[in-house]
């Protein structure tokens, strides 16, 4: 079932300046609170704010306390119903009893997951020989396992990136580039768009426009229809900063041996 939540509708009379009066009028010609299912009051606070919320934007702080709960309910209810429409029984399929509320959840809380909950907290530690350790002027390279959803067909979309780094004056913690790239995949996204959005990310965590991201990525939407080829890796590079040079491009390269 819906959950349904109370939304207030404002009404602006035109031409009233008096205070008085306008809330006279406004009281007397207020329509009534009304109830909406929750993604609907989540759509309205974001078009209020005009926000776009396409399949991989993060609209976390659209989203409030206790309302991801109240989304898997309603999304239980529609995915049941898709389930009726492919003509599967799920009053009798023991296996399909409860499908719909799996869905709802797997959706949220996991595949796209990056969509309805906020960035993780990063931390980020001096590079500048303050702390007594000499700054580090290197390049830093992390591998990271992503997951990911296909926004046409919503089919997984899986596998590795690595992330170059010539660290300016802060660094953060080694899991945390892992964190925030898996955050940015967790949601309907192209390949192209997830290398520029994990990009974007760590260059702001850390305060620097030198890094370079590259991922190699199997789509579930080339294996398991269409073409269904069995093997489907796709490579994408980003580079920002001193990876444009044609030697540091070929030392992050070199590092990652593709």
């Amino acid at each position: 079932m819906n959950k349904l939540v109370t939304e207030s509708i404002a009404y602006q009379p035109p031409g009233i300046e008096d205070e008085g009066l306008l809330t006279a009028i406004t009281d007397a010609v207020m329509p009534p609170a009304v109830e909406v299912p929750i993604s609907e009051a989540i759509k309205n606070r974001l078009e209020a704010a005009d926000k776009r919320y396409f399949a991989n934007d993060n609209i976390s702080e659209f989203i409030q306390e206790g309302e991801v709960s109240l989304l898997i309910d309603e999304l239980t209810g529609k995915f049941t119903e898709v389930l009726k429409s492919l003509v599967i029984d799920i009053e009798n399929d023991p296996n399909s009893m409860d499908t719909g509320r799996r869905l709802a959840k797997m959706y949220v809380n996991e595949i796209m997951s990056g969509r309805y909950f906020p960035a993780p907290s990063v931390t980020a530690f001096p590079n500048d020989g303050s702390h007594g350790t000499p700054r580090y002027k290197g390049m830093l390279i992390t591998r990271v396992e992503l997951k990911s959803m296909c926004s046409h067909h919503h089919q997984p979309v899986r596998g590795i990136g690595y992330i170059g780094i010539i660290p300016s004056t802060k660094v953060i913690g080694l899991s945390k580039y892992a964190r925030i790239a898996q955050h940015a995949a967790r949601r309907g996204t192209l390949q192209e768009e997830l290398a520029f959005e994990i990009s974007g990310e760590i260059r702001k965590a850390c305060e620097t426009d030198d890094v370079a991201v590259f991922l190699k990525l199997t789509h579930g939407c080339c294996e398991n229809r269409g073409i269904e080829a069995a093997d489907s890796s796709t490579m994408t590079t980003v580079l920002s900063g001193q990876f444009y040079n044609q030697a540091v491009r070929d030392e992050f390269f070199n590092a990652i041996k593709v």
